[in-house]
């Protein structure tokens, strides 16, 4: 349930320990677990510039929101729902994982972000390109410029509800 709250955000291993009375490592051996069996998927940080950018932290998201949304025991409607941008974040990553998957195509998928706060959703590494897409519901969004600065020849998108079938 820890996990369910938190997607889409940082998870600290010692933190959700903490409050399950369990070791850092039970945690891990856990989300391992969780993870092997199609459940829920990590993703790790972005950095080739380890002392400005956050590459400590993991992201989980689930493969399926419907168990994110049975853990937390919360079926409502989509639009009556006030985390609609934790559901669209993980829906839309998760079938691009799929998409990926699917077809074959050899990436290593990343999140990124600063000390400072700048953070991008997701990175794909393929083919010897950066490609950055930030998820959005309903806005636009600009991309970083600690990114732009240091990874110039790389690739930024915006994947909201008006172009994300493009993106599968």
């Amino acid at each position: 349930r820890l996990i369910a709250w938190q997607v889409g955000s940082e998870i600290s291993y010692n933190e959700i320990g903490k409050k399950l009375g369990m070791s850092k490592n039970t945690v891990e051996k856990y989300l391992d677990l969780l993870s092997k069996v199609f459940i829920l998927y990590k993703l790790e940080g972005f950095s080739r510039n380890l002392r400005k950018e956050i590459v400590k932290s993991s992201k989980w998201y689930f493969y399926d929101n419907g168990i994110r949304n049975a853990i937390i025991a919360n079926l409502q409607d989509f639009n009556l729902r006030n985390d609609i941008g934790v559901l669209w974040e993980n829906y839309i990553l998760s079938e691009r994982k799929k998409y990926q998957l699917n077809n074959g195509i050899i990436v290593n998928n990343y999140f990124w972000r600063t000390y400072n706060g700048q953070e991008i959703d997701w990175i794909e590494e393929r083919d010897g390109n950066l490609f950055a897409y930030e998820i959005k519901w309903n806005k636009t969004a600009k991309i970083p410029s600690a990114w732009k600065n240091a990874y110039p020849n790389s690739v930024f998108n915006v994947i909201n509800k008006d172009n994300y079938l493009n993106w599968f």
